[in-house]
């Protein structure tokens, strides 16, 4: 539950500390007083968009600080533990720091978070109902909310949103593989031909150098023969003198003058060593020349192969070395295309199959809101008639359409039907129902639904509009029940409603300085019943309307 609230610099607030205590608490005030501004700032300290212009005039930055126990909430713990920010099992504390830039930061515990998590942590701790909330009864997306909120089947309801999304994206990927399988037909067959006409060529890789090689050896075999043959006789062949000749003969010299002088022993070494490299040499030359064939044929083989890879390398406009690459991309690229024609078959069967058990999980969920339905028909019926519409009754209308384009919220139609004087057929909410018992079934529902969810805390902020005398009453009552079971904040103008609560603060404005300042003080029993009293004469404060204060007070609280 909340347990305290501090705030700074926010609207015309300058500074103000809460603390807060369970049961009911009742907020009233002077018109424009700003009674609501505590739950519009607790409600910027819970996540909600920042706005600069909240800021207090003349002041650089509004700051607001809430802390709550968090004992008997293991969800809240839960959500700490997983961010780490679990300082303290018993208290929990919220902040936010809005800055003249429309910059906000915001921290649980002392750490900086998101407003996102500030914002999934705060629906944990917190239900606030506006004073437009009737409006949204209105609308089938809140009616739908407010009967699974009732029916308690968050399983169910997330194994359908879990199905839908599931759908979905199966969904999505389909169109865009089909989107994709239009725009590449005509490329999937330039890539077949391409594909075709290089798996015709077979090139290898690395094949072309070696071809490129193979070439200039065969188309200058003559002049590598007789080149061969030319240097071979001067190195070793020549009749009369050859370089081997002289070197040996350079051998046998200096091997006789190092007997005359070692040191000339390693010149005679060298030479005799380099006179054996000269003969290995000159066997590889004969061999080699021996070995040198003249092919024109499979010359022109080599050549016609060379003219095909030049041409195929011209029409992809790469370099013919690159050309056994090239072709296994187009490969891979053509396989991906065939690929997502086979994954568009496999998609439409998995899409069958996530449509079968989003159904399952929808049909399921309809079961669950028709029970539900079913018996908050009579409780938010018998709840009409507590609160002056004798007559009234409420049925919740639900039609499954299983042709219905699936979406996360399942299949189901709704309509809030309602019946307020005898005779009258059940009609849709919004035609029947006047703003006093729009605003009197509102409440109703609220406070019915609040005793089924989980949030340790409850706000109603001027949630009793349009509601007067007996029905005040009423309302003031189930606020008090409810508060009971569940901290109740509730802002309200009316007597019978603020005299119900287990505890009451008063909202007052003063001027100092040409300045505004509000705040909110917690009133004992005989500030509660002038409060009381004022709230029922107006402005002028009797002794009669302080003694109806005091029955009222002592009615109320029973």
């Amino acid at each position: 539950m909340l347990t305290s609230l501090q705030i700074k610099n926010f609207a015309i607030v300058s500074e103000l500390n809460i603390d807060w205590r369970s049961g009911m608490t009742a907020i009233t005030g002077e018109t424009g007083a700003g009674k609501s501004i505590a739950i519009d700032a607790l409600s910027l300290c819970l996540g909600e968009r920042a706005d600069a212009n909240a800021i207090r005039p003349e002041s650089s930055k509004a700051e607001i600080s809430a802390q709550f126990d968090i004992r008997n909430l293991p969800q809240a713990q839960k959500f700490l533990s997983e961010l780490l920010l679990d300082d303290d099992e018993q208290n929990c504390i919220l902040r936010r720091v809005i800055t003249r830039n429309g910059r906000s930061k915001s921290f649980i515990n002392g750490s900086s978070v998101t407003a996102a998590q500030l914002k999934e942590l705060g629906q944990m701790l917190i239900a606030i109902h506006g004073q437009h909330a009737h409006q949204l009864l209105l609308k089938p997306e809140h009616q739908l909310g407010l009967l699974d909120a009732y029916a308690g089947h968050h399983n169910t309801l997330s194994a359908v949103k879990t199905q839908y999304h599931h759908y979905h994206k199966l969904q999505k990927e389909h169109a865009n593989l089909l989107k994709q399988q239009h725009a590449q037909a005509a490329k999937k067959q330039l890539l077949e031909y391409q594909v075709e006409e290089l798996d015709e060529f077979a090139l290898q890789e690395g094949e072309f150098e070696q071809i490129e090689a193979e070439h200039n050896r065969l188309s200058h075999a003559q002049t590598l023969v007789e080149s061969s043959q030319r240097e071979l006789m001067s190195l070793y062949e020549q009749e009369d003198q050859t370089v081997l000749g002289q070197l040996q003969h350079s051998v046998q010299t200096f091997s006789e003058l190092s007997s005359l002088d070692k040191s000339l022993e390693g010149i005679s070494q060298m030479l005799s060593e380099a006179a054996v490299q000269l003969e290995e040499a000159c066997r590889e030359i004969r061999s080699y020349g021996e070995s040198v064939e003249q092919d024109p044929i499979r010359l022109q083989e080599i050549e016609e192969r060379m003219t095909q890879a030049m041409a195929l390398s011209r029409k992809h406009q790469i370099p013919p070395e690159q050309l056994a690459a090239h072709h296994l991309a187009l490969q891979h690229e053509l396989d991906s295309i065939c690929s997502d024609n086979a994954r568009i078959d496999d998609l439409e069967h998995e899409i069958a199959e996530a449509l079968h058990a989003y159904h399952i999980s929808a049909n399921q969920l309809s079961e669950s809101r028709a029970t539900a339905a079913g018996t908050l028909n009579t409780l938010i019926t018998d709840s009409m008639h507590e609160l002056s519409m004798e007559n009234g009754r409420f049925a919740i209308e639900l039609n499954k359409d299983n042709d219905r384009r699936p979406n996360e919220l399942g299949l189901d139609n709704i309509e809030f039907l309602v019946s307020t004087n005898p005779g009258q057929p059940m009609q849709a909410l919004a035609k029947v129902a006047s703003g006093g018992e729009l605003s009197r079934i509102s409440l109703a529902i609220q406070v019915i639904i609040a005793n089924k969810v989980t949030t340790p805390t409850l706000i109603f902020d001027e949630v009793d509009v349009g509601i007067s005398g007996p029905t005040a009453s009423q309302v003031g009552k189930q606020l008090r029940l409810l508060g009971k079971s569940t901290q109740v904040i509730c802002v309200t103008h009316l007597p019978q409603v603020a005299c119900s609560g287990h505890q009451q603060f008063f909202v007052q404005k003063a001027v100092e300085n040409a300045q505004t300042y509000t705040s909110m003080v917690p009133l004992d029993e005989q500030e509660r019943i002038n409060e009381i009293a004022r709230l029922l004469g107006g402005d002028s404060v009797s002794n009669t309307t302080r003694a109806s204060a005091k029955e009222l007070l002592s009615v109320q609280s029973c």
